[in-house]
């Protein structure tokens, strides 16, 4: 298996970036390296979607960004936290996601052998 498809993995770039985001803010590069570290580099984010995704999310008021300076770093950079109102919408995705697996699993022939 090669991965998994950008197509079919977008509409969940939100919900992974909230569950990193609630363990402790970090910082762009930090999140992209975690997701492909806890998916066994079956998905890879691209950074146009990471970047896009921190937009919309701060725009939707679920993340705030700020300035820090990460242990030993001499330049500063943009973090991320999640907000209160992106707790909410990251639990509200976690149930979606719940009905979406149980539709979608209904349409799924199990595999041979």
């Amino acid at each position: 298996m090669a991965g998994i498809s950008s197509d079919v993995i977008r509409g969940y770039n939100d919900t992974m970036i909230l569950y990193l985001l609630f363990q402790e803010p970090s910082y762009a590069y930090e999140i992209s390296k975690q997701i492909k570290a806890i998916t066994d580099e079956k998905y890879i984010i691209k950074e146009t979607t990471l970047y896009s995704a921190f937009n919309r999310l701060e725009k939707n008021g679920y993340i705030e960004s700020f300035s820090g300076m990460a242990n030993g770093q001499k330049k500063k950079r943009t973090y991320y936290r999640i907000t209160e109102k992106g707790k909410q919408y990251y639990h509200e995705r976690c149930e979606e996601w719940e009905l979406t697996k149980e539709v979608v699993e209904k349409f799924m022939i199990p595999p041979i052998g």
